[in-house]
């Protein structure tokens, strides 16, 4: 942990030098006040636009006052906040968006244009300013995608308080908000009768979060807080299987039309339950024996409480959704298509084009030794993970058909039974590759990830962020070392 510690100051300082202007005086330009601005985004592939909802203004500023511009230039798009009388830059933040997913998917290269809700967090500006939302084009250049003028006293700016009588359960408190990563946990699909094990859910997982590098070793620098918000029924919809349940929060499985992602539409209600508290990072925990999640940059994590792999999942999603990780993973389906453009370098710190290898993101951490790219025996590990696919599809697809003809339920669990055994042996073959490589841990790069089995590399041949199913529990150097910037940044 040590060594990651060095590397992750080192970054820092390299950051520092780009951003030493983003230091700004936090009282000279914002008050210590939450600013909410929510819009709809819509669009398709190749237009997307952005209208205005409602802005408010909430709780403490959750963020960081010492740091008020990114260094880190991850996301595929980008929030820049300017001081109207002077022109200065004083307030960024990369981020990643519902929408920027669903415009490289299918239906939106077919033109189908979808509007989704969303909202950027702000620290409240003492004065008028200039809000300005970028995107990333196919080069990872940005460009323009709205601008507003934002007067912080005009009588629009909704004041009402968020409370809403939830409870409130401040599991992990170790000081104020402007020192610490603020977690804020939500319940969704938990009726009134499940309070109890919200509140046992909330505990065990921030027992899970600390217990795991590199966040173990940083404990201290953490708030973790949970909203119970009842919902009519327990559980969460699952479309494929025709099961729809009302709930607080309308997460859903099938989102995007994947099987096992799982998130919600509903971002008001998301950000108004989660307002009753300062927040830097958002997390749905879902009543569900289930397996799926999904995280976001700089939006939201969603995981289930209960599921297969369920510690896993969550660890997952989270480094999507705070460090800005990508997948490493390229052999499972997923909803995008070209959702990193050939020959452009990804921003994500664990993925690389590799254009060119002498200056690879992470070449101080290679190992002695590895080669540029790094062989690693891919032919072998797609045919064993092509199996245990195919298999998981040909049960999704059983299961759904089952429901539709109202089989009973101890058909469902005879057919659940006989499909974790075969998938259990599957998935001891492709533990056994992983566990048993002779580059396990080492740091190279490893060709596949980002969903794409050619021109993606990965920094491992296994980590958290590629197949969680097998027992290594280990993020490795390079995303633990992304992970501590992010800490750091919230936090020093």
């Amino acid at each position: 942990m040590k060594w990651v510690r060095r590397l992750a100051a080192a970054w820092c300082a390299v950051c520092a030098l780009s951003a030493a202007r983003a230091n700004v005086g936090f009282d000279d330009y914002f008050i210590d006040t939450t600013m909410r601005i929510d819009y709809y985004h819509v669009g398709d592939k190749s237009t997307e636009f952005v209208t205005l909802d409602r802005i408010y203004r909430q709780g403490v500023w959750a963020g960081n006052p010492r740091h008020s511009l990114d260094p880190f230039a991850y996301g595929r798009y980008r929030v820049q906040v300017f001081d109207m009388i002077s022109g200065t830059l004083i307030y960024s933040r990369g981020f990643d968006s519902y929408f920027g997913e669903y415009k490289t998917s299918d239906p939106a290269k077919q033109g189908v244009k979808r509007t989704y809700h969303e909202s950027l967090l702000i620290p409240a500006p003492r004065r008028t300013v200039r809000f300005v939302i970028e995107m990333r084009d196919r080069s990872n250049l940005y460009q323009p995608l709205f601008e507003m003028k934002i007067d912080p006293d005009d009588y629009h700016v909704a004041t009402e308080p968020p409370q809403r009588g939830e409870r409130i359960i401040e599991q992990v408190i170790n000081g104020h908000p402007h020192d610490k990563v603020d977690i804020v946990i939500l319940s969704e699909g938990y009726t009134r009768s499940d309070e109890a094990k919200f509140a046992a859910d909330v505990k065990r997982y921030a027992e899970i979060f600390l217990a795991w590098e590199p966040y173990k070793s940083l404990k201290g620098r953490f708030n973790i807080s949970g909203v119970f918000v009842p919902s009519p029924e327990s559980g969460v919809d699952e479309p494929r299987q025709h099961s729809y349940k009302k709930t607080a929060l309308d997460a859903t499985f099938n989102s995007l039309d994947s099987d096992r992602y799982l998130l919600s539409e509903n971002n008001r209600m998301l950000r108004d339950v989660a307002a009753q508290v300062p927040y830097d990072a958002l997390v749905v925990m879902v009543n569900s024996n289930r397996y799926g999640g999904g995280g976001i940059y700089n939006a939201f994590t969603f995981f289930t409480s209960d599921g297969t792999w369920n510690e896993y999942v969550f660890h997952h999603e989270f480094a999507h959704a705070f460090g800005g990780l990508s997948d490493e993973y390229y052999t499972s389906d997923v909803a995008y298509e070209e959702f990193y453009p050939p020959g452009v370098e990804p921003t994500e710190p664990n993925l690389t084009a590799l254009l060119d290898p002498k200056n690879l993101k992470w070449r101080d951490l290679v190992a002695p030794g590895v080669a540029i790219p790094t062989e690693w025996g891919q032919q072998a590990y797609d045919s064993l993970t092509a199996r245990r696919d195919a298999l998981n599809k040909e049960h999704s697809e059983n299961v759904a058909q089952m429901k539709k003809n109202g089989v009973p339920d101890t058909e469902l669990r005879k057919a659940d039974d006989e499909f974790k055994l075969s998938m259990e042996e599957q998935n001891k073959r492709i533990r056994n590759f992983l566990e048993n490589h002779p580059l396990k841990g080492k740091i190279g790069a490893f060709e596949g990830g980002g969903y794409v089995p050619r021109g993606l590399y990965r920094p491992t041949v296994n980590s958290l962020m590629n197949q969680f199913d097998a027992t290594d529990r280990a993020f490795y150097g390079v995303n633990e070392a992304a992970l501590v910037r992010m800490i750091d940044y919230y936090s020093k």
